[in-house]
Order: C-alpha cells, then sequence, then structure tokens
C-alpha cells in the first residue's frame, strides 16, 4: 500500500513538475524575446497576459470554440503592441530606465482599460479540453498536459522563425552586436518593432492559455510578473536556456509548495534565481 502511494506520488510530482515548466515557458518566452532584442525588460507583460485572459472570456461571453481565444488574443495582443511601441517604446530606445518606466506606465494603462470594460468582478473561461488522461496509470489533468505541447509547438515555432527566416536572422545579429548589424544595413528599428509585437502578442496568447486554469481578472498577469522576470534574467537570450530555466525553477516551486508549505514554493523561484545568479552571474545562458 505504502508503495503504491509513493508511486502515485512521485508520478503526480513529476507530471506536476513538467506542466508547471511549459506554464512557465509559455509566460515567459515572449518577454525573453523582447529583452534578448530590445534589452529592456518589458513591465507591462503582466498588462498584455491579462489582455489574453479577457479575449478567452469574449470567447467564452459569445459562445464560440475556445480554441479562438488563443489566436485572437495573440492578434489583440501584437496590435497593442505595434501601436505602443511606434508611439511610445521606439522613442526611448536609447534610455532604457525611461523605457522600462514607461512599460510599466502601460501596464497599469491597461490594466486599468480592462477594469473599466469589464469590472473588477472574478470571472472564468471555457475550457477548450476537459477531464482527464491516465498517464503511467493516473488520472491527469488533459488541460495541463495539453500545456505542454503549447509549449513545444511555441518554442518550436520561435526557433524556426529565428534560425530559418531571413527576419530571424536579422533578429540574431541585432541581439549580437546592435551597431554592426546596422553597419550591415539591417533595419534594426524594424526588428525591433517586430520583435516587440511579437513579444506582446505570445504574452497576450500566454494570458488567454493560462487562464482556463484559474480565473480571469484584472490583475492576473501580476502574480506572473516576477516568475517570468526571474526566468528571463536567468536566460539571457536563449531558448534553450529559457526551457532549463523554466524547469528548475518551476520544479523547485513544485517540490517545495508540496514538501514545505505553498507560500514558501511562491518564493522559491526568486530565492533560488538570486542564489544561481550569485554563484553564476551568466545563469544558464548558453552564450
Amino acid at each position: 500500500m505504502h508503495g503504491e502511494l509513493g508511486d502515485t506520488l512521485a508520478i503526480n510530482l513529476a507530471l506536476d513538475v513538467i506542466t508547471s515548466s511549459a506554464i512557465l515557458f509559455i509566460i515567459s518566452v515572449g518577454l525573453l524575446i523582447i529583452f534578448g532584442v530590445m534589452k529592456i525588460l518589458n513591465f507591462a507583460h503582466a498588462g498584455f497576459i491579462s489582455v489574453g485572459g479577457y479575449a478567452g472570456l469574449v470567447t467564452t461571453k459569445f459562445e464560440v470554440s475556445p480554441w479562438l481565444s488563443f489566436p485572437l488574443a495573440f492578434v489583440i495582443g501584437a496590435a497593442i503592441g505595434a501601436v505602443l511601441e511606434r508611439l511610445v517604446i521606439r522613442h526611448l530606445y536609447k534610455r532604457p530606465l525611461d523605457a522600462i518606466l514607461a512599460a510599466w506606465g502601460i501596464g497599469i494603462i491597461l490594466v486599468q482599460l480592462i477594469t473599466i470594460l469589464f469590472g473588477r468582478e472574478i470571472q472564468f473561461v471555457q475550457r477548450p479540453i476537459s477531464g482527464t488522461l491516465d498517464v503511467i496509470g493516473e488520472s491527469y489533468s488533459t488541460y495541463r498536459l495539453f500545456m505542454v505541447l503549447g509549449a513545444v509547438a511555441v518554442g518550436s515555432v520561435i526557433a524556426w522563425l529565428l534560425q530559418r527566416t531571413r527576419l530571424g536572422l536579422n533578429t540574431r545579429a541585432v541581439i549580437m552586436n546592435d551597431d554592426l548589424a546596422q553597419a550591415l544595413a539591417i533595419n534594426s528599428v524594424r526588428v525591433r518593432f517586430i520583435s516587440f509585437s511579437l513579444g506582446s502578442g505570445l504574452a497576450a496568447m500566454a494570458g488567454a492559455m493560462i487562464t482556463p486554469l484559474s480565473s480571469v481578472d484584472p490583475n492576473m498577469g501580476f502574480p506572473w510578473i516576477v516568475s517570468a522576470f526571474m526566468i528571463v534574467l536567468l536566460s539571457g537570450t536563449s531558448l534553450v536556456s529559457l526551457a532549463a530555466s523554466s524547469f528548475v525553477l518551476g520544479g523547485a516551486q513544485v517540490l517545495v509548495s508540496t514538501f514545505v508549505n505553498p507560500v514558501v514554493g511562491g518564493l522559491s523561484i526568486v530565492i533560488l534565481a538570486a542564489i544561481i545568479l550569485r554563484i553564476r552571474p551568466e545563469g544558464f545562458s548558453l552564450e
């Protein structure tokens, strides 16, 4: 009996670690793209997550397929990001601290606009997939398992864009040496515009994807923002490093929450990231 309980706990813990890591990867990947290209931490990230959550709520309210919430959130987030980059962020490239403050203000404005349009109450959305699947003899949430496939799909598409397209080549050139990229006639302004729009769209899509696991409210993005920042700081500009950081920090959070305390588990990401950065300042970066 004790052996069976131990096996059950081990399987569920392993699945929790894997799915939590996938969720953190999806939450952080848009932030990584903007940080890698523009060298600023986009504090508006939490606002875009909330935008995506309410895109999911709109599909629920209009009783259309919840699968549409993902592309809808991406399009809305990317469109908002494009406008904000053109009107605000573009003029602050050479003033990174001002850009960070501007992004923070943008995030607050997005949350306030959402509050005006939808109210402050907590609401819920329809899941695209419900029920459980048997994994090694144990029942587990189908939607959480889907998030693993979602993380793999998002990571694969971004890796393909970076490695196999002209835009990806230009983006990597800007990341490595912006001045040299401009000397080679690469339009770094256009690269930044596309990167900020893409990162904003991915943040909103992440909001739509995590919403079925919890609930929707205007401030839903803020609990994720610190974890995402810590993961990106450990990752540099590498998707592989981002996956490794998500796995290590996500795994630590699950284990500490399970065996110690959920509140302490929530702090474990920040504490462990600080320790890793103290010992290894470059984090998990492969650069």
